[in-house]
């Protein structure tokens, strides 16, 4: 059976010592000034400055001017760190039913940034080169094939097969730990894979097998 076609950026799976969805998710700062939409299972980077003032979360909390390292979408390709995914947003008030961060509004977006989580990603092959079983153990970058979804408010990122194929790179994005093992998924195009975030802000990368 042929895999669906069917991109959703970095899905939090696992704690890669097989723990369950215990890996460390924490809240960043998206300002007004950032012109770009943000979507669950996007990559971020950490900007190296936070919010300047308080923001306010749910229940009234605030969250104090300090508290939130800001954070951008991480850039695709080679030596590009990754600080974490999100894999949430604060609610907005004036929309409770946006499902992203839209562009130039200020949010909250939860990322887990525990370099030892583990992520299920789709591969760009349905535009490239399909990958083989010995891809596993290979580090591997990122690809913006797809934009955001607003309708369910996933990421469109995939794991790159051809502009920058797979290889032992320790600057590269990610590891590729498996083929992800499940009845809807084989070798071949569009294939999910779990993956590690290699070239970790929070850690030190690692070259590939």
């Amino acid at each position: 059976m042929a895999n669906t076609d069917s991109p959703f950026g970095l899905r939090l799976v696992r704690h890669r010592n097989g723990a369950g969805f215990n890996a460390a998710v924490n809240p960043y700062y998206i300002p007004s000034s950032y012109a770009t939409a943000l979507f669950i299972g996007d990559p971020v980077i950490k900007t190296g400055t936070s919010n300047t003032s308080g923001v306010e979360g749910t229940g009234g909390s605030m969250f104090a001017a300090g508290t939130l390292p800001e954070i951008n979408k991480a850039t695709a390709g080679d030596g590009n760190a990754i600080t974490g995914v999100i894999v949430g947003f604060e609610p907005t008030k004036t929309n409770l039913e946006n499902k992203h961060s839209a562009a130039s509004t200020e949010g909250v977006a939860y990322v887990c940034d525990d370099p030892d989580a583990l992520f299920e990603i789709q591969d760009d092959s349905a535009g490239g080169t399909a990958l083989a079983a010995t891809s596993v153990g290979l580090n591997a970058v990122v690809i913006y094939t797809h934009a955001g979804s607003t309708i369910t408010g996933l990421s469109g990122v995939e794991l790159d097969t051809s502009s920058d194929a797979p290889a032992a790179d320790a600057s590269n994005q990610l590891t590729i730990q498996s083929l992800v093992n499940r009845v809807d998924n084989e070798i071949g195009t569009s294939a999910k894979w779990l993956v590690k975030i290699n070239n970790h802000t929070e850690a030190h990368g690692a070259l590939g097998i």
